[in-house]
């Protein structure tokens, strides 16, 4: 676990996934409106923390399933990610829309799904319901799938391949 983390308050928001089924079950018996995302995170930036404060308003707790390094190069090739899985865990459990963290192996999050059963999945407006796999698994147990807008402009590659211009 980073450094920063071990010395906040927030230190637990960081779950692992072996314990994330029995986490999310007793958040669901306490009667909270369990919100599920996940993706890469890898360069922080504005439609983010938009995207991020979306999803939180649609329930009492935000879960983000992070997906691990090896995940993220199978995913967006052998230079991602930029910020390893702790650095980029940390950064995103910083925020104040984001209650709990948990890191994934898989390229998709069927299997983590599975095991949170969120009231809501979310996930950006670039997808629709054919397009992602996690959905089929979501509406078969009854939840629901928001997919929220995009914030024009704002990309973690927009970032790198400006970055890349002004070598």
């Amino acid at each position: 676990m980073p450094l920063c983390l071990q010395q906040r308050e927030r230190a637990d928001m960081l779950i692992p996934n072996e314990r994330i089924a029995a986490f999310a079950a007793a958040l669901r018996e306490g009667e909270a409106r369990v919100v599920f995302t996940n993706g890469c995170f890898d360069i922080l930036h504005a439609g983010h923390v938009c995207y991020l404060a979306a999803a939180r308003a649609r329930g009492d707790v935000l879960i983000l399933g992070l997906n691990s390094d090896d995940s993220v190069r199978r995913l967006k090739g052998q230079a991602r990610p930029v910020n390893g899985q702790k650095d980029r865990a940390e950064v995103v459990g910083a925020l104040r829309s984001v209650d709990y963290v948990t890191i994934f192996e898989e390229d998709t999050a069927e299997a983590l799904i599975a095991k949170v059963r969120p009231a809501v999945y979310a996930k950006g407006g670039d997808y629709t319901r054919e397009t992602l796999p996690e959905a089929r698994v979501v509406e078969a147990y009854g939840g629901e799938v928001a997919f929220i807008p995009l914030v024009a402009g704002k990309s973690t590659t927009g970032i790198i391949a400006k970055a890349g211009r002004r070598k």
